[in-house]
């Protein structure tokens, strides 16, 4: 399977994050043969033995959306955020409210008529505890009698779109794309007939707390730590000012990623795993972008500090417009990014030094 039919396929599978079942299950479907296990959080990993240090191959499969805060009388839906959900995208979107196979229901977050604003409201971001989601019903009754409850999952309508002749576009690119590309390594790997033990994982609530990869780093106890996940393009006129990752131009590496509101934790990366990425990207001609931003931050700042402690780095893709209902991805980057971490890998030998110095 291409890596667009991978990443179309997950892409249509709604998994909020703490409800990633149905897309745990679909990933392990495309895993097989490799055989796989979970744990009680819900990870998905599967080994491939090896000798020498042992990685963590990791992406998060969950997403960003909503659970649902009330039900009103006249059958409209209320919402909270569950994880970095921008208000000013919301007014006029599709979501999905996620109650098992076949029952799915679809609304619309609603957006007063234009004919009725006044002026102020025109250029006003109405707040998410004052949107309502509209699913057709006409009381609360009828909207329970579907299957509605309080604390319901909600995501952005899935799918997926062609962008263009290399590109897609919808929701949850962060991360299906990097768990589109850990589904072509492990599979590209199991034929090797050298390198290190590598566990292939698929990590959930990183979108909620960043700390569900946490558990599985502590049973795994790895030597080295690899995220992947979207790295902020800055190839748009809004963007320009904030790096140098272009779509189409190749993967990349994270050199500093930290996250000062709220959460005092990032990532710095080790330097042995600089060197690694920047050597296999030149041995193998792939371009290697490099990013630093702040705002930034994946469940790898947690991963970092197991045990006594993991040489970490995030790896990663270029991304238009995070955390909206229409990310943006070219496939030719994702395609180089799988070539990039089996090479990587493979110079993992039993000599690799972690050694600070």
């Amino acid at each position: 399977m291409s890596i667009r039919d991978l990443l179309t396929d997950l892409m249509s599978v709604p998994g909020l994050s703490g409800h990633e079942d149905r897309v745990r299950r679909r990933i392990a479907d495309h895993l097989r043969p490799l055989p796989s296990s979970s744990d009680r959080l819900g990870n998905l990993w599967t080994t491939l033995e090896g000798s020498g240090p042992t990685v963590l191959l990791f992406a998060h499969m969950d997403q960003l959306g909503f659970v649902v805060r009330k039900i009103e009388a006249d059958g409209f839906l209320r919402l909270e955020r569950l994880g970095g959900v921008p208000e000013r995208a919301l007014a006029s979107q599709m979501v999905t409210i996620c109650l098992g196979e076949g029952r799915d229901i679809n609304g619309i977050i609603a957006n007063k008529s234009h004919h009725a604003t006044t002026p102020d409201e025109k250029y006003t971001v109405v707040r998410c505890a004052d949107l309502y989601v509209d699913c057709g019903f006409d009381t609360r009754k009828a909207a329970e009698e579907a299957g509605v409850r309080i604390g319901a999952p909600v995501v952005y309508l899935p799918g997926a779109s062609a962008f263009g002749e290399h590109r897609v576009t919808g929701p949850a690119i962060d991360d299906r794309a990097g768990c589109a590309v850990l589904i072509e390594v492990a599979q590209m790997l199991a034929g090797r007939s050298h390198g290190p033990t590598v566990h292939v994982a698929f990590s959930t609530q990183e979108e909620f707390t960043l700390r569900g990869a946490q558990p599985l780093a502590q049973r795994l106890l790895p030597d080295i730590a690899i995220q992947v996940d979207l790295m902020l393009a800055t190839d748009t006129p809004d963007m320009v000012d904030r790096g140098e990752m272009r779509l189409g131009h190749g993967p990349g590496i994270g050199l500093y990623s930290f996250h000062g509101r709220g959460t005092l934790n990032g990532v710095i990366p080790h330097p042995a795993m600089v060197r690694l990425f920047e050597d296999a990207a030149g041995a193998i001609d792939v371009p290697l972008q490099r990013s630093a931003q702040t705002g930034v931050l994946t469940d790898l700042s947690h991963v970092q500090l197991v045990g006594e402690g993991v040489a970490s780095i995030d790896v990663g893709f270029p991304m238009r417009y995070s955390h909206s209902a229409r990310e943006v991805v070219d496939l030719r980057d994702l395609d180089a990014l799988c070539r990039l971490l089996v090479a990587a890998l493979a110079r993992i030998g039993p000599d690799f030094s972690t050694s600070r110095d």
